[in-house]
């Protein structure tokens, strides 16, 4: 197992990319910290990986709120002894034209996925720091590199952590510690498949041929977050089927 002795926080990991990204490391032996907005999804993340043999804790949080995202690591620290990988996944992804977006929905579009974003990894970065090992994994997404309409501040946002997650590798390089971003393309989830149809189309301008599942992003999480990409830091790992290349 490529991750034993190593707890990772995990933000957004109730359902979805975020619990198959915490399933995916506790089975590479990672200690998982399951933050989420949603209690009750959240502890089925958990139990879910103590049947699988793992180890878990939950703990609700809202990464817009910076005291919440400093008890994220806190909890890491308290519950396993520290934090080696944390996985910026929480995000809000809702449909708008921009003449239709209201202030208050932009303004919540930026602080779930860029603000929580620069809140956990600057907790999280601390102690990283001081230990001078970690792996930070921002979750960005395809349409923060691509033409898209109707979602301006996701694209936006997801833009944002695209950049910061360049600046950051470079603060933190000297402190062996590595920034890494994975941009995901149309991935089938619940969540993805209740807001529109739009995925049936989307298809069609897929290379390979078929929607993404959430497991595909959790492998290349893993990579990343593993021995494997040691050399790798600064990077956008594209999961997209060829939607988008680079």
């Amino acid at each position: 197992m490529q991750l034993i002795g190593n707890v990772a926080v995990i933000t957004g990991a109730g359902q979805g990319i975020g619990q198959a990204i915490a399933l995916r490391l506790a089975r590479e032996g990672a200690k998982v910290v399951v933050g989420d907005v949603n209690a009750t999804t959240a502890r089925q993340t958990v139990q879910k990986i103590e049947a699988g043999g793992g180890q878990a804790v939950d703990l609700v949080a809202d990464v817009t709120n910076r005291a919440d995202a400093q008890a994220l690591t806190q909890k890491a620290i308290e519950a396993f002894g520290g934090v080696d990988i944390l996985v910026n996944n929480a995000g809000f992804y809702p449909s708008a034209l921009v003449i239709e977006i209201d202030e208050a929905e932009w303004d919540l579009v930026m602080a779930v996925n860029l603000k929580g974003t620069f809140l956990c990894s600057q907790a999280a970065a601390k102690p990283m720091m001081a230990h001078r090992s970690g792996v930070i994994i921002n979750i960005a997404s395809v349409d923060g590199k691509m033409r898209t309409t109707g979602n301006a501040h996701y694209a936006a946002a997801k833009a944002g952590v695209i950049s910061f997650t360049r600046t950051l590798a470079c603060e933190l390089a000297p402190y062996n510690v590595r920034v890494n971003a994975v941009c995901p393309g149309w991935i089938a989830t619940e969540t993805m498949k209740a807001k529109s149809d739009r995925w049936r189309q989307a298809i069609e301008e897929i290379p390979v041929g078929r929607l993404g599942i959430p497991d595909d992003v959790a492998e290349a999480v893993l990579f990343l977050a593993s021995d494997a990409a040691s050399y790798i830091t600064g990077e956008t790992l594209d999961v997209n089927g060829g939607i988008v290349m680079d």
